[in-house]
């Protein structure tokens, strides 16, 4: 993978200090390790895209959808074909999903994660 430009850096840590709703209550879930004992970064850099949260360890990357991905359906999907490419697994959830079902969200991102985890360890 390329070095990350300046430019790109730079946005993502303005955007780690504009968290949407969604973003900061999914992210006091799942920093420090809360989530199955994995480290996840926020709004984490990959090749040309900023991602809303990635565990470098699992690859697996947690996208929230609010209303700023309302009409780019097209720059979604090029964005996630991008990443599997990478090999990430990107799940993605609605913002309401964390305002009304929190718990299912962070079962499913857990669930996805010690998937990753296993498939990761198995030997050839």
């Amino acid at each position: 993978m390329k070095h990350q430009s300046p430019n790109k850096i730079d946005f993502a840590r303005t955007l780690r200090h504009q968290p949407t709703k969604g973003e900061h209550r999914l992210w006091l879930h799942i920093r420090n390790r809360q989530c199955g004992g994995l480290k996840f970064r926020r709004q984490h850099a990959i090749g040309p895209y900023i991602v809303d949260f990635a565990c470098i360890e699992t690859k697996l990357i947690v996208e929230l959808d609010g209303p700023s991905h309302v009409g780019r359906l097209d720059y979604d999907e090029r964005r996630t074909s991008y990443l599997e490419q990478l090999g990430f697994r990107v799940l993605r959830f609605a913002a309401e999903d964390i305002a009304e079902n929190l718990s299912g969200t962070l079962d499913t991102i857990h669930a996805a994660a010690l998937e990753r985890q296993q498939v990761g360890t198995k030997q050839p």
